[in-house]
């Protein structure tokens, strides 16, 4: 099978490998689609330790099973493999697994390739309809999801009565702010310093897109911020941004440290939220978002082959991308 391997920062190859075999429980998915993950770009760039060369990347997967008695099905793949005997399993929070493991991450190969093994337990039936393309925006979506649905848990406030602010218009961003809108968000802002990208997201009905160089909301604009870069920037500007007894939501993953204002989070009663991924049922309920229409058009997604991921990824690097989400097809 052709596979698009990184050899190092800022090096993908496309090699010809040999057939994924599956163990006791797995089956073998050809990929229809597979995203490029922000992770995959932290990979790309000799950022991500836990992704050394030489590896396959990619877990934002949709294909069809090829062996097994599910031989035949479309499947989105939950890249999540999770021991299921644990405390955090359990109880649902199967994400806080402290056993997991994740395609594209060591011991497992990603899914930009002709195939991928991956846990039976982990596909998801992707509804008739539903392209193979939208069932692969599945996982980041559901990272959304779940930031929204932990956010509606603790701030204790109706959705509908939310002012939102988004911090980055990459899929994670662009998708909270899809999923604020299906819950109902009263107001939702999203900020952008990439003009192609806000004009794409400016056709999104219910979504105000702006520069926050140049048009910043005032301190104390929202009762929810999701921070979708992770930056000490943006944390600054969440810490800023957040009214009192509201919530910044922290699912992005740019920099590890600086710009909490614990000062002003601490006076003012300021819920700090770290999440992490989905749970499964984020995930299931994130597909059938997605098949019914929930999110809207999802023009903000480019489809590429894989033989072109290379061009890809550097694409993304140096800002020639417009489209939040690549998909790789092999």
């Amino acid at each position: 099978m052709k596979a698009l391997v990184y050899t190092g920062p800022e090096r993908l190859v496309l090699e010809e490998r040999d057939d994924p075999t599956p163990g006791a429980g797995e089956v073998v998915v050809r990929v229809d689609a597979c995203g490029v993950c922000g992770s995959d770009m932290h990979a790309y760039l000799g950022h991500d330790e836990r992704r050394p060369a030489p590896l396959v990347l990619g877990h934002e997967a949709a294909g069809v099973v090829e062996t097994g008695p599910l031989a035949g099905l479309r499947v989105a793949v939950d890249p999540l493999v999770t021991c299921m005997r644990c405390e955090a399993c359990l109880s649902g929070r199967t994400n806080l697994c402290p056993e997991r493991q994740i395609l594209s991450m060591p011991p497992r190969e990603g899914a930009f390739a002709e195939r991928l093994v991956a846990p039976e337990r982990n596909l998801v039936p992707i509804p008739d309809g539903v392209s193979s393309a939208v069932a692969a925006l599945t996982e980041p979506v559901a990272c959304s999801y779940h930031a929204v649905r932990v956010a509606e848990r603790v701030l204790g406030r109706p959705v509908s009565e939310w002012r939102a602010v988004v911090l980055g218009a990459g899929a994670i961003g662009v998708a909270a702010a899809l999923v604020l809108r299906s819950r109902g968000a009263r107001e939702i802002r999203v900020a952008e310093p990439h003009a192609a990208r806000r004009a794409g997201l400016a056709r999104e009905d219910g979504i105000a897109p702006y520069d926050p160089a140049a048009d910043p909301p005032p301190a104390g604009a929202a009762h929810v911020v999701i921070d979708a870069v992770g930056s000490q920037r943006t944390r600054e500007e969440a810490c800023r941004l957040v009214r009192p007894g509201g919530a910044i939501v922290h699912i992005g993953l740019l920099e590890r440290a600086g710009g909490i204002d614990v000062r002003r989070v601490t006076l003012q009663e300021v819920a700090f939220l770290d999440v992490y991924t989905y749970t499964m049922l984020d995930f299931a309920k994130t597909l059938e978002g997605l098949a019914a229409g929930a999110f809207g058009a999802l023009g903000w997604v480019e489809e590429r082959p894989l033989a072109e991921g290379a061009r890809a990824f550097a694409d993304i690097h140096q800002g020639r991308a417009a489209s939040a989400k690549i998909l790789l097809r092999p």
